[in-house]
């Protein structure tokens, strides 16, 4: 039986891809490093320290990730404060799962200020009963750690918690995590998704009695 619901942020709860990679770009400028737009899409959902260990490598033999990693959010937050908003669909299903009794949490790779300034801009902090982020976690996804986490905050076991996810390490993880995915293509296409249990395009295609079916 299904008891809780656990979200991806970016590219669920917003719609951001485009923010982190224009940060990323102008990151990796600043420190002379060439921006491949198709080597973060394969990082989307990691870590800044996984996704910094690919796109400059050469780069963290003589700087501190954590400190490039700050200055990439910082950048990443000011472009995304224009445009932000909760994805389409969110709120009223957020609202109708509360209603339904279900408790839901955030698992995400983001950092705290990251999922601070998502929540809070949103209006949506009051629908979460927990947070997992990169923060609190040793190992970033495609490892399980984060959703293990934020089903242990939840008090349910992993196969009682339903993850919403938009990529595919996050898939991975949820999996590993032993949960049950419904995938969201709005960071990748369809054809690019795999392994889940639903899929959908945005939160208006999806209800609370199709997460009780699962």
């Amino acid at each position: 039986m299904i008891q809780g619901v656990i979200f991806d942020m970016d590219g669920v709860l917003v719609d951001n891809r485009d923010a982190h990679i224009e940060a990323f770009r102008i990151i990796c400028e600043k420190y002379g490093v060439p921006f491949d737009p198709s080597q973060f899409m394969h990082a989307f959902g990691m870590t800044n320290d996984l996704i910094l260990k690919i796109l400059m490598p050469d780069v963290l033999r003589t700087h501190d990730w954590r400190k490039i990693a700050v200055e990439k959010e910082e950048i990443y937050r000011a472009i995304f404060e224009k445009s932000i908003a909760p994805a389409k669909g969110l709120v009223d299903f957020l609202k109708a799962l509360k209603a339904a009794g279900y408790r839901m949490a955030v698992g995400s790779s983001g950092n705290t200020p990251n999922v601070n300034f998502v929540l809070n801009r949103c209006g949506i902090t009051e629908y979460f009963d927990q947070i997992a982020n990169g923060d609190m976690i040793t190992h970033g996804k495609p490892d399980p750690e984060v959703y293990l986490l934020a089903a242990q905050k939840l008090g349910f076991a992993p196969e009682a918690c339903v993850v919403v996810e938009d990529a595919p390490v996050g898939i991975q993880a949820a999996r590993r995590a032993g949960a049950k995915v419904v995938a969201i293509a709005s960071t990748f296409e369809r054809e690019q998704l795999a392994d889940y249990d639903l899929l959908i395009d945005n939160f208006t295609q999806i209800t609370p009695a199709q997460i009780k079916d699962l």
